[in-house]
């Protein structure tokens, strides 16, 4: 998740592929959140970081949607 913010000098071709690396991220934090969850094995700090880290992810990930999706003029 070290790549640039910039999503304005990227070309469509980059963020659909980064677009699909950030999803698959997601994912997989979504499973780790939940293993730990339900195994009892993660402490609160550590969850906490987690979701914090999956939803700076869903943000990106709805930045770059939009950038993606075409303006349409109604």
């Amino acid at each position: 998740m070290n790549a640039p913010r910039d999503l304005s000098m990227k070309t469509n071709d980059v963020l659909r592929v980064e677009l699909e690396v950030f999803r698959q991220e997601h994912r997989d934090l979504d499973e780790a959140i939940h293993a730990l969850t339900e195994r009892n094995t993660g402490d609160q700090l550590t969850l906490q970081r987690l979701k914090k880290q999956k939803l700076r992810l869903k943000d990106l990930i709805a930045q770059i949607e939009d950038r993606l999706t075409p303006d349409i003029i109604a």
